[in-house]
């Protein structure tokens, strides 16, 4: 899918690549929060996070691109993480409840039925799944896939429609269709106002979608043993996001290796914790773009 999903023939691959559409939720395509369930402690986006994304192919050295690609895009998923993080909070402290209001048995409607959750409201079972759910994704994971699947920004679909991550969608004039699709086909590459916009769209398509099922299960174990989430190990259950399967996990892996993406993830965990301190993702979230840079690049 790196380059679009390449088929020929007709009836056969038509079905392919109907099936294979089907992995990425349609995308919002203006400005609203429509994925950020209204809440008190959520705050309004910082002005910087729904910048346009710059022209990296005015850069001829190929460090200087991959520098500037990272460190764009780097606050942004910090922002995007933080305000997720914000909503478990609230989800955990719902949890704990003996009792729920009107007003938070709305928003944990809302919840499932953005994350797709399908069993009784407020129930036991809706919590253990909208936790496994609500959830961040580590930076890495999200640099090496945008990098992978916007040619490091450079993409007609990352430069016209801010589409990092190549997420169809399914109506006219939702995107901008792509150059390869077969007689009979009607989806669109989606266009997104920013680049932030992506972002969280990708995640949230990671943490509701079936396909990726694995990777949130993995997530969740880590998570209860305590250790650190990874983009590595979260890679695995990207399995179904292209058509070469394991091999493309492997060269998302690569990415991250070659890359030294951990390094994003070790920032990243600096800046957030556990998730769990309130003031400090409220921090995060108001916080002013280059404050959210890595300190080694923060410090230049």
């Amino acid at each position: 899918m790196s380059a679009g999903i390449r088929l020929v023939g007709f009836a056969v691959p038509l079905l392919l690549a109907l099936i294979a559409g089907a992995l990425y939720s349609p995308a919002p395509l203006d400005d609203s929060e429509a994925d950020d369930i209204e809440l008190s402690s959520l705050p309004s986006l910082p002005g910087w996070a729904t910048a346009d994304l710059p022209d990296f192919s005015t850069y001829d050295d190929t460090t200087d691109k991959k520098v500037a690609f990272f460190s764009f895009l780097y606050p942004r998923i910090v922002l995007v993480n933080a305000r997720i993080l914000i909503q478990r909070q609230y989800l955990m402290e719902l949890g704990q409840k003996d009792k729920l209001t009107g007003e938070e048995l709305s928003w944990l409607e809302q919840q499932s039925e953005r994350l797709r959750v399908e069993v009784d409201i407020g129930s036991d079972e809706m919590f253990d799944m909208l936790a496994r759910k609500l959830d961040a994704i580590p930076p890495s994971l999200v640099l090496a896939q945008a990098a992978n699947e916007s040619a490091w920004g450079t993409s007609r679909f990352a430069r016209r429609g801010n589409n990092l991550f190549g997420q169809w969608c399914f109506s006219e004039g939702c995107g901008l269709v792509p150059e390869s699709r077969v007689d009979g086909a009607s989806h669109e590459v989606a266009n997104f106002q920013s680049p932030y916009q992506s972002i969280r769209s990708y995640i949230q398509n990671l943490n509701r979608h079936p396909a990726y099922r694995t990777l949130r299960n993995t997530r969740e174990q880590i998570r209860q043993r305590g250790s650190n989430v990874t983009g590595h190990a979260l890679a695995q259950g990207l399995i179904s996001y292209s058509e070469r399967g394991a091999e493309y996990v492997e060269d998302i892996r690569s990415m991250i290796r070659y890359n030294n993406l951990a390094f994003y993830d070790k920032q990243y965990r600096a800046k957030i914790g556990n998730g769990s301190d309130a003031p400090q993702l409220m921090e995060v979230s108001t916080a002013a773009e280059d404050i959210l840079l890595p300190t080694t690049l923060n410090s230049e």
